[in-house]
């Protein structure tokens, strides 16, 4: 999925409409009655990434000149979020890089879990949950 347009090992906090055309869009669901958005997905698909990004509540997304409301961009996220469409993105961008020979699974826990960031202490309390010195 990552372009040359990104330096190594960082995630795009914006998407332009090209790469979005050719990696996103034909994850996503479409909706099949009703009437069209009056905005295109890509951009609120850029709108969900720049919540994901700077972690400010959806309430506060700032609109481009009030052209959705907050609550419209929140539905778009829970509903592809819901049927699996970011599922099908997250499985197909890895099968891509696995392809590429590009895949690091160096970095990857067989289950699951993540490395909490010890701040100096010698040891964890219980594994993964408690950072505080003994």
């Amino acid at each position: 999925m990552a372009t040359n347009n990104y330096p190594q090992g960082k995630l795009p906090v914006s998407l332009s409409r090209k790469d979005f055309n050719k990696y996103i869009d034909k994850y996503l669901s479409k909706p099949i009655y009703g009437t069209p958005t009056k905005i295109s997905r890509f951009k609120i698909f850029n709108y969900i990434l720049y919540v994901l990004h700077t972690g400010i509540q959806w309430r506060e997304l700032p609109i481009y000149r009030h052209e959705i409301h907050w609550s419209n961009v929140y539905r778009w996220h829970n509903k592809w979020s819901k049927d699996g469409s970011y599922q099908n993105l997250f499985e197909s961008s890895v099968m891509l890089l696995k392809d590429k020979n590009k895949l690091d699974l160096s970095v990857i826990h067989g289950d699951g879990s993540n490395t909490v960031a010890k701040k100096g202490a010698t040891e964890l309390d219980t594994a993964d949950t408690n950072i505080r010195k003994v």
